[in-house]
């Protein structure tokens, strides 16, 4: 039995249970998505999903067991998109997990984790507090997703902490581009993308 399975008060949900957490689930993702900040609100996930607050915590618990929640939902989704290269050298690999990010860091999903990360306390610590549920999902997606990345690089003989500075650098870098993009802007971001391409690649050699 998964966690997905079970209500906040550790109860096995019904059909119709698991159907209601997977709408407000999809509805949650869909208002952080769409919005900004502001939208980081439990009260209004319920509203818009046409459920009572009691639905909400009968399911989640509370507003961090819901964005806990939303994280595992998102990342479930993205599960798939893992960078795995079969055997290639190491540009064809920088590529596509480049190429992977890229794509990733424009979906609604990755739009909804930015906008709930910017409505949590910036400091750490002061997250774990407020919203331990939250900061552990979070915490354990950049678990993943360094995970992912040394897979991908596995059996090339890549310096690992150059690695995890790639690693850290790489989200940052590809939500800045697509930023970029959706600006007015003269910067040519598809040649950007490239130039980071070949400069990993050679940090990377």
């Amino acid at each position: 039995m998964t966690d997905a399975a079970l209500s906040a008060k550790g109860t096995r949900l019904n059909q119709r249970g698991l159907e209601t957490r997977r709408h407000v689930l999809d509805v949650a993702v869909r208002c952080l998505a769409t919005g900004g900040p502001e939208a980081v609100s439990a009260n209004l996930v319920a509203k818009e999903a046409g459920a009572t607050w009691g639905v909400v915590q009968h399911q989640f618990g509370d507003a961090d067991g819901l964005w806990a929640a939303v994280l595992a939902h998102i990342a479930a989704q993205f599960e798939p998109m893992t960078p795995t290269p079969a055997e290639q050298g190491l540009a064809e690999r920088v590529r596509a997990v480049i190429e992977v990010l890229w794509e990733a860091v424009d979906l609604p999903g990755s739009h909804a984790i930015r906008n709930l990360r910017l409505a949590l306390p910036r400091e750490s610590a002061a997250a774990e507090v407020a919203f331990p549920r939250t900061a552990e999902a979070i915490a354990s997606w950049e678990v993943q997703w360094r995970a992912a990345c040394e897979r991908a690089f596995a059996g090339l003989p890549v310096d690992p902490h150059k690695l995890r500075r790639v690693v850290a650098l790489l989200p940052g870098a590809m939500l800045g581009l697509r930023d970029e993009q959706h600006l007015v802007t003269y910067v040519d971001v598809d040649e950007a993308r490239r130039g980071l391409t070949e400069a990993v690649t050679a940090y990377l050699s």
